[in-house]
């Protein structure tokens, strides 16, 4: 009879782990321990009663007063004078063109210079006397209202030798009809008086 013995693996060797790699060992003291010292515990203060509102202390006063706001109207008011004063300005400047530019404006300035007696005292170039203030145009007094039968105009006239005033007017009495020269003369500055031969504008 034999006896079988089973055959045992060989052990094999575990890998050596290196020490910082193993999990650190609980170290017990054998000394007894620092005693800490005896913490009272806070004391709690409790109340029967609402709380008071805090101590109102008033804002602190200024040294002096802040300066009164300025009104802003002057201002206003006078911005809207301007705007007033220009835009009046420019409405005469347009209506003073307007007379300057009429037919009729320009048919009184012809019969003007065809007329052999205001060249003998005003010479020849007869024109109207510009202004300075008006940007070197003639100022044209009066107005110039043909639907209502009426022109009244005088203004300044000029030539070579002298100037003078000249002064037209005229009506229409009634819808339809001619217009009715009334008064067309030119008087000098030495105080000659020329009336010019009537021509109807038309």
């Amino acid at each position: 009879m034999s006896l079988r013995v089973p055959l045992r693996a060989p052990a094999r060797a575990l890998p050596r782990v290196p020490r910082s790699l193993l999990p650190l060992r609980a170290r017990y003291s054998t000394t007894p321990s620092e005693q800490t010292p005896h913490k009272e515990p806070p004391v709690v203060e409790t109340f029967d009663k609402t709380a008071r509102p805090g101590l109102y202390y008033p804002r602190p006063q200024r040294e002096r007063d802040l300066p009164p706001l300025q009104s802003k109207w002057p201002a206003i008011l006078a911005l809207g004078a301007v705007g007033v004063s220009a835009w009046a300005v420019f409405m005469v400047f347009v209506t003073n063109q307007e007379k300057l530019s009429s037919s009729v404006m320009q048919q009184i300035m012809n019969t003007l210079r065809e007329n052999p007696e205001l060249r003998a005292v005003l010479g020849e170039a007869i024109r109207p006397e510009p202004v300075w203030w008006m940007n070197g145009d003639p100022w044209i007094s009066g107005a110039i209202h043909m639907p209502g039968g009426n022109i009244d105009l005088s203004f300044r006239v000029k030539g070579h030798k002298g100037a003078g005033t000249l002064y037209f007017t005229s009506i229409r009495r009634e819808k339809g009809q001619p217009f009715q020269i009334l008064r067309f003369k030119v008087i000098a500055d030495d105080g000659t008086e020329i009336n010019i031969n009537p021509t109807n504008p038309s």
